[in-house]
């Protein structure tokens, strides 16, 4: 039975699941060698014990075997040898240990790696030196070599893809330039084909014609399926007609909607129509089906408007500053669990397939059409995980801050994102926290030694963190930086229909630095009236069904510079307006579906620093609070909550809670007096026992002898 809190002995439901689902055999082997010292004894004893509970609740295609494998030195057997060579051809290598035997110290090679194989595919863990996150390597890995496998085999129904298309559309698609129009069932139905080899044949096409097809019209309302309707055109050759058009992937209550037709507004030139490209159908029809049965391992990230700089460095520039400023350990923890798809907004549409984008310290302006673009990403019930700084930092040139004593600017940051925020219901302060409880810096011996106190790094602690969320349960610590206040606006979240979690604040020690900034630790110092220090919150995570900034507006135009490929804007420019090009005013065509003013249940995270992800406050090996945290948002954004749940419960930082003086001088001197007083006091009780009883017994032999 295990007692122990966060259930670190039992296998998590997570992992439960993965090898409760598995379809082919998938075979782990081990090479340990044994007998080794503490604490790599109990490694590999917990790792006994760890594949026997996985075995537990597997279904039959689960195995595990431990191979001997003894240490180079010394005489090893046949077996041993065949051992080490079979784990050499799976790239298993000793590595060397220390060990204390009769008091000197020693150096020994041993095995201490794993080999997970899965059909053809084959996932290594080399190293196993402690304990710490090793059923999170090990669910993470089968579920990456078993989920897209065991997920189709087992699927009880098809997945559908529908095509809705009304033949009249026919008519008016050379006049929109949508001249591939009618072969598009054609096309879609050898994607479909094509896709369905790669997915065990559970892909089911189906070509629904709005103008045909009765019924048709009846299982279209259930989706937001683009819509068009036109007058008379091109002088009376044209009759009034209406048609829709639209790709649904559905799988059981699941949707996913896809446009075919995007709508353009571009100025001097008029509408513009574009249907979507039949090379990218195949890949957005790919990643849906990977999402509908929940195996989407891509994380959009905005990589473009001046954000964060996530590319992975040279392993050569450990000591670069830049480096510290980069996140790219953050690039390298998603990247275990995830596929990052970079995405760049001014050049191309947010992708279908994406569960979650990440918008990390954006510097420069939105678009309308940009912000447009963000609100129906999360309209379609989809995911943003925002990491928005109040301020841009303006560092002045290298040679200036040397020479002149130069120090960073802090100008406050509109991108645009502030809007829709506040549509939403929540906003952030333009100024930044201060908390008395913070970082400390080690003042070197030459400087006068000591700490400083680094005011605008708050550490927050367990009691301000909210522990109600599943993922955040086992987070006992975090360190922020440069991190601005959030402002709720309860009501507006309230007449929204929407429910907001506050994450983490700061302690009731913090205040505000407003107006001129200032971040010289030497120049900052704690307001003197404790009434101007308060618990100021510092991230939120919002979910329900948003609505839409957009609602009520016009859809904002596309404009020439957002344009993917400007030489053709400025062919089509050239060519002059729509009307002068087909003959007919294309802005007579009313669309309706192209957008969602409401959205499906979705989430926002907010945190007002972007400061957090970088490398000074990721560790690489994602042991640290901070890290853990990070990855914990992103798993519940993207509906792993499980996950998260197994990844923190080996949480080791877990610091004690905060007691006044009082306190502690009482405990203290309990244990110093208190104990021995206690001690004596037992002795005197037990001696004044013994004594009576003896007395009784001397009384009871004297009263039979008189």
């Amino acid at each position: 039975m295990d007692l122990t809190a966060n259930k670190i002995y039992s296998i998590s439901e997570a992992s439960r699941q993965a090898v409760s689902t598995l379809s082919e055999p998938l075979t782990v082997n081990v090479f340990f060698t044994k007998d080794l010292p503490a604490p790599h004894n109990n490694t590999e004893r917990y790792l006994h014990d760890l594949l026997q509970e996985y075995s537990i609740y597997a279904n039959e295609y689960f195995n595990y075997h431990f191979y001997d494998v003894s240490p180079e030195e010394g005489d090893i057997s046949q077996e041993a040898g065949k051992n080490q060579e079979l784990a050499k051809n799976y790239g298993i290598y000793p590595v060397q240990i220390q060990v204390v035997e009769k008091d000197e110290v020693k150096f020994q090679k041993a095995y201490m790696g794993l080999v997970l194989i899965h059909g053809d595919l084959i996932e290594r863990i080399p190293t196993i030196t402690s304990t710490d996150g090793l059923e999170y390597k090990l669910t993470t890995a089968i579920r990456k070599l078993n989920n897209k496998i065991s997920v189709l085999l087992n699927l009880p129904e098809k997945i559908q893809v529908k095509l809705f298309l009304s033949s009249s559309l026919d008519i008016v698609a050379s006049f929109m330039g949508l001249k591939d129009l009618p072969e598009l069932p054609e096309k879609l139905k050898d994607i479909v084909e094509k896709l369905n080899r790669k997915n065990y044949g559970k892909l089911e096409f189906k070509y629904l014609d709005l103008t045909k097809d009765e019924n048709a019209e009846a299982e279209l309302e259930k989706y937001h399926i683009l819509s068009l309707k036109w007058p008379a055109l091109s002088g009376g050759q044209i009759q009034p007609g209406e048609g829709a058009i639209g790709l649904v992937l559905e799988y059981m209550d699941k949707v996913i909607e896809v446009p075919l037709i995007r709508i353009l507004q571009i100025p001097l030139i008029g509408k513009r129509y574009e249907l979507v490209d039949m090379d990218e159908l195949e890949e957005i029809i790919n990643e849906g089906v990977e999402s509908l049965i929940d195996i989407n391992e891509d994380l959009g990230f905005l990589a473009d408007h001046g954000t964060l700089d996530i590319s992975n460095a040279s392993p050569m520039n450990l000591m670069e500053p830049d480096r510290q400023n980069a996140a790219s350990n953050f690039r390298a923890l998603v990247s275990e669990n995830y596929t990052i798809k970079d995405v760049n907004l001014k050049d191309e549409t947010i992708p279908e397939g994406l569960n979650c984008l990440v918008i990390a310290g954006p510097t420069e302006s939105f678009t309308d059409y940009e912000l447009f673009q963000i609100d129906q990403f999360l309209m379609q019930g989809k995911s943003l995980a925002l990491f928005l700084d109040a301020f841009n930092e303006v560092s002045p040139p290298r040679e200036q801050s040397f020479g002149y004593g130069q120090v960073p600017s802090y100008v406050p940051l509109n991108t645009g994102l502030e809007r829709l925020l506040e549509h939403y219901g929540i906003r952030i302060s333009k100024s930044y926290v201060m908390d008395e409880n913070c970082y400390k810096q080690r003042i070197p011996a030459q400087f006068g030694g000591g700490e400083r106190a680094i005011y605008f790094a708050p550490v927050i602690k367990k009691g301000f963190i909210n522990s109600d969320l599943g993922f955040m349960r086992n987070i006992k610590g975090l360190v922020a930086a440069k991190i601005s206040p959030l402002e709720l606006d309860a009501e507006r979240i309230r007449e929204n229909g929407l429910e907001a979690h506050r994450l983490f604040a700061s302690s009731e020690k913090s205040w505000e630095m407003k107006g001129r900034i200032d971040l010289n630790p030497m120049f900052i110092r704690p307001p003197q009236s404790v009434d101007e220090q308060q618990s100021l919150p510092l991230s939120y995570i919002i979910e329900g069904e948003f609505p839409s900034y957009f609602a009520g507006k016009s859809i904002p135009e596309k404009r020439p510079a957002d344009e993917k490929d400007s030489g053709d804007s400025e062919k089509t420019a050239a060519k002059g307006p729509a009307k002068e090009r087909t003959g007919i005013d294309l802005s007579k065509i009313k669309a309706r579906g192209e957008f969602l003013s409401r959205g499906k249940p979705g989430k926002i995270f907010l945190i007002a620093s972007s400061e957090i992800l970088k490398n000074n406050m990721l560790d690489p090996e994602g042991r640290s609070p901070n890290a853990m945290f990070i990855m914990n948002v992103l798993d519940f954004l993207n509906n792993r909550e499980a996950i998260a749940m197994m990844r923190s419960k080996e949480q080791r930082f877990n610091p004690l809670d905060e007691t006044g003086a009082g306190t502690r001088t009482f405990i203290k001197s309990f244990n110093i007096v208190g104990l021995p007083v206690l001690v004596v006091i037992s002795g005197l009780l037990v001696w004044s026992c013994r004594h009576s009883r003896k007395k009784r017994i001397r009384m009871m032999f004297q009263k039979r002898s008189a």
